[in-house]
């Protein structure tokens, strides 16, 4: 197997990169009065400033004005269908690059499968349906939600209770999705209802998918729910209230709302597990460098064993989540299956990231618990990574049931 990157994955990952350090960071910095406090960054209510998301939608349109937003979505939908391994070179590559805490990067230059951009969901709306939303998704102007979660049905999907009832050419949606990202700015959701609960009951389908206009009457996002360290953002409550939504605007067949649904949650494991390697790479070597100079009994710290072992242990994990993510992206561009092997590149990475930014605040000592350096912030990021798009723990259990079932190729 050749893990070499071709000069085409170097040469994207680098232009991306030059991007943002040419045209986003120097806009962070000016606008870092705004941007470098929580207590501007947000409203009262929690919600993003107007400022801010008027940055975010500049940083998307230039992106997509210079063939980077789309550079993941499929073909037939607008975008340059670059593979998995492509992918996760280049958010390696950036996260490694430039660290964590960067409002104007994360999920805008490059989108989410779950909220902006050509998401692997939108491929199974008809097609004459989608062209009159393919500009405004394409060009960054316009926003997306997943509607998956729900208070009681996180994990366990089939134990959603919003329903969709059919009536006439249209089906009525009600209900209440939670944890839904992007959710207060989207302009379109992809929302996930019970079309036939005895099917869902018995793990057997039951689970429809809707594109629907968040301007739709009925459809309201009332809360925002503030997550670790943040005094608002981007996650928040979708109350479904007799909303209307034409069949022609179904992602799917009736039924196979989940089967759809896991072409965004696979492409956000791998999204997520490579923006972790390169987030761990990048605290490993602040943590590297600062041992050369931190001096204690009259020697820098690296001289003494106890740094030593937590160094060559972020060593072996970020190697072996590499390797990992390497050959699970080498395996969905070849068309192999690997739900087993995607579950356990988004296990393993997010729980290795957390183990990293853990030893290199540990190896900083007291300054590691400033956010001066940035991994205060990292390691919160680690720490929320282990529960979206599936927590280990549900890894675990994905795994587990391919290999009982015979399906876990190695």
């Amino acid at each position: 197997m050749d893990f070499l990157i071709d000069p085409d994955t170097e040469a994207i990952a680098e232009a991306v990169l030059r991007f943002v350090e040419r045209e986003v960071l120097p806009l962070e910095e000016r606008h870092r009065d705004l941007l470098g406090s929580e207590r501007t960054l947000f409203e009262a209510n929690g919600r993003y400033v107007p400022e801010v998301l008027a940055l975010k939608r500049q940083v998307r349109m230039r992106s997509a004005e210079l063939g980077f937003y789309n550079l993941f979505g499929a073909e037939k939908l607008g975008g340059a269908e670059q593979g998995a391994q492509v992918m996760a070179h280049v958010q390696e590559t950036l996260n490694h690059r430039i660290g964590p805490a960067h409002p104007l990067v994360q999920t805008v230059v490059l989108p989410s499968p779950f909220t902006n951009g050509l998401s692997p969901v939108l491929r199974h709306l008809q097609p004459e349906i989608f062209e009159p939303y393919r500009a405004g998704i394409t060009s960054g102007e316009k926003t997306l939600c997943f509607g998956l979660s729900e208070p009681d049905a996180g994990s366990d999907a089939f134990g959603m209770k919003t329903r969709a009832v059919r009536d006439g050419d249209e089906w009525v949606l009600t209900g209440t999705k939670q944890w839904i990202t992007n959710s207060p700015y989207a302009d379109y959701a992809m929302v996930f209802a019970l079309t036939d609960p005895e099917a869902a009951a018995r793990h057997k389908g039951g689970v429809t998918g809707f594109f629907i206009d968040t301007r739709t009457p009925g459809f309201s996002v009332p809360r925002i729910i503030n997550t670790m360290g943040h005094l608002g953002g981007e996650t928040g409550v979708i109350v479904l209230d007799g909303v209307r939504v034409r069949d022609d605007h179904r992602l799917g067949e009736v039924g196979r709302g989940l089967a759809v649904a896991m072409d965004g949650v696979n492409a956000g494991r791998m999204g997520m597990a490579a923006s972790c390697l390169g987030l761990a790479r990048w605290a490993l070597d602040q943590a590297v460098e600062y041992a050369k100079v931190r001096k204690t009994f009259g020697v820098p710290i690296a001289e003494h064993q106890a740094i030593q072992l937590m160094l060559a242990d972020s060593a072996m994990d970020i190697y072996a989540a590499k390797t990992m993510i390497q050959n699970c992206a080498w395996r969905l561009d070849s068309g192999r299956s690997s739900t087993a092997q995607v579950s356990m590149v988004k296990a393993f990475s997010t729980e290795m990231l957390g183990r990293v930014m853990d030893r290199s605040i540990q190896i900083h000592g007291g300054m590691g618990l400033t956010n001066e350096l940035r991994l205060e912030e990292g390691y919160r990021f680690a720490r929320v990574m282990r529960i979206p798009d599936g927590t280990g723990e549900i890894q675990r259990r994905t795994i587990a049931r391919q290999l009982l079932s015979g399906h876990a190729d190695f």
